[in-house]
């Protein structure tokens, strides 16, 4: 490993501190789905995925991640600043005008590690397999990853894609779901119910498998399991269990917390629950 899983968690406290910080400097954004996929950030940008630092929108010969839940971008600037793609001190301009960090990823704003703009929900599962084709087609065996929303999959661009991966053999795609049974309007069970993911993943022609997004062991175990199965004809999908808003226990669970800032003495409260451990920025 490149890191024990005490050093990922350590980072992953300091990203959380990010998160609700950033989130509060601007009282505005999306802290619990940021916070529920902390674990698998960490994980992947530390531990499983092979990336240059010397970023290329073309990233041949690496490791690609596409965000398709575009409004968790908080987490993903965070891990980005923390894996060297640019300075931490960037992260207080989060939502402010004239910022690369916007509440939605994009890229005219030309940030090192965004490929793509997200977040208007759906899309990512189909540009992944579009960019993992490409990798067939110039014979680069490196994987492409992809993380998406569990409410997002009631878009029904993601189903179509869901056909189009498993016919296409598309087989170094590894799709994450974080299934979290939260979205903005309430539980998903109660918004829209998606039932079994995992039985309607496999009758598509799926390889399923399923982590806690929580256990930063488990998920770091999960995503190098989901490496060893690439190559074998399917697509991979991760569905992974996490809380929304893990690591603030007055977050965790609740689908209030999608898009709601922190106040003074809230944010004072989950800084309490986060050690520092990397330097806030």
């Amino acid at each position: 490993m490149k890191h024990t899983i005490k050093e990922l968690e350590d980072i992953a406290s300091q990203i959380r501190r990010d998160i609700v910080r950033m989130v509060h400097g601007c009282q505005s954004g999306h802290p619990g789905g940021s916070l529920g996929c902390t674990d698998f950030f960490t994980a992947l940008y530390f531990e499983v995925l092979n990336y240059k630092k010397d970023f290329s929108m073309d990233g041949i010969g690496e490791d690609l991640f596409f965000l398709s839940n575009g409004h968790i971008s908080p987490v993903w600037y965070s891990t980005l600043a923390h894996a060297g793609f640019f300075d931490k001190s960037e992260l207080a301009t989060f939502r402010k005008l004239d910022s690369r960090l916007q509440g939605h990823p994009t890229t005219h704003e030309h940030l090192p590690g965004v490929r793509v703009a997200s977040g208007s929900l759906g899309q990512g599962m189909s540009v992944a397999i579009g960019a993992a084709l490409t990798k067939r087609l110039n014979g680069d065996n490196s994987y492409v990853f992809s993380l998406h929303g569990d409410g997002e999959l009631q878009e029904g661009q993601n189903w179509e894609a869901a056909m189009f991966a498993p016919f296409h053999k598309v087989d170094h795609l590894i799709c994450t779901v974080d299934y979290n049974g939260q979205q903005i309007d309430g539980p998903t069970d109660k918004v829209l119910s998606l039932d079994s993911l995992q039985a309607k993943f496999e009758a598509f022609g799926w390889h399923v498998i399923n982590t806690d997004g929580n256990d930063m062991a488990a998920i770091v175990e999960g995503l190098h399991y989901a490496k060893t199965l690439a190559g074998k004809g399917k697509p991979i999908l991760n569905l992974m269990s996490t809380q929304m808003g893990a690591g603030v226990d007055y977050m965790m669970g609740s689908h209030k917390w999608h898009g709601t800032a922190p106040n003074d003495e809230q944010l004072a409260t989950a800084l309490a629950q986060l050690p520092e451990t990397l330097g806030d920025y």
